[in-house]
């Protein structure tokens, strides 16, 4: 009996502790104003094929954002058309999946500004893309598998402008020593955080100039 109440006990706790930290507890609706914890990561990975739910956190966490018309056809075809309000992209903020979106406002929000702010005194202005959208498969080929950026399931970064006009560039700033280039591996490390895939220049030599991130469900953790 006394092994019962402890338990009871125990039990009550845990949940009296879960409600006071949702970011930990697997059943609670996901809220990207609450902070990261242990249940994040798997909530994350859950929006990636319910693009439903995924608005329904957008909402839920007051985020503001604009739900597009579909557009385009067969495998480019994208049912998926979500637009943020707030992220400082340039030029402008391109149309990207609901997953996609929810990363990319983390990412800015927890690794980039953070970073930028810690090692140059400065935040973010600008996040400079190569695009979003693009209607081919991997790499360009007449064939094989096609890529996440015909669905605009992926972004391309090249580059960053401070809030001081200091300007980051993947190209010039990745293999060097100095600041930026500690910058631009430290937010690459912390994009794995949000995004299925992470591809850097680091990969290989197509992803030179720039950042692949994307939010593909056939993959988990590639970070290179």
């Amino acid at each position: 009996m006394v092994l019962l109440l402890i338990l009871a006990a125990c039990l009550l706790a845990g949940r009296a502790w879960l409600a006071a930290h949702p970011q930990h507890d697997p059943w609670a609706p996901l809220d990207l104003r609450h902070p990261v914890g242990w249940a994040t990561e798997a909530k994350l990975r859950a929006l990636r094929d319910d693009v439903r739910a995924c608005r329904a956190v957008l909402e839920r966490s007051d985020i503001a954002h604009e739900v597009l018309e579909p557009a385009g056809e067969g495998a480019c075809r994208r049912e998926d058309r979500t637009r943020l309000g707030d992220l400082p992209l340039s030029p402008a903020t391109p149309p990207v999946t609901c997953p996609a979106a929810i990363a990319l406002l983390l990412w800015e929000r927890d690794v980039l500004d953070p970073a930028a702010r810690r090692i140059f005194d400065s935040g973010i202005a600008e996040i400079e893309h190569l695009g979003a959208y693009s209607c081919r498969r991997l790499y360009g080929r007449d064939e094989g598998p096609w890529s996440e950026h015909a669905t605009a399931n992926a972004l391309d970064i090249a580059g960053f402008v401070l809030e001081d006009g200091t300007r980051i560039s993947v190209l010039r700033d990745w293999r060097g020593e100095g600041d930026e280039g500690r910058f631009l591996r430290e937010v690459r490390d912390g994009a794995c955080g949000s995004f299925a895939t992470v591809l850097s220049p680091d990969y290989n030599a197509a992803h030179a100039d720039h950042f692949h991130l994307d939010m593909s469900p056939r993959w988990r953790g590639v970070c290179r």
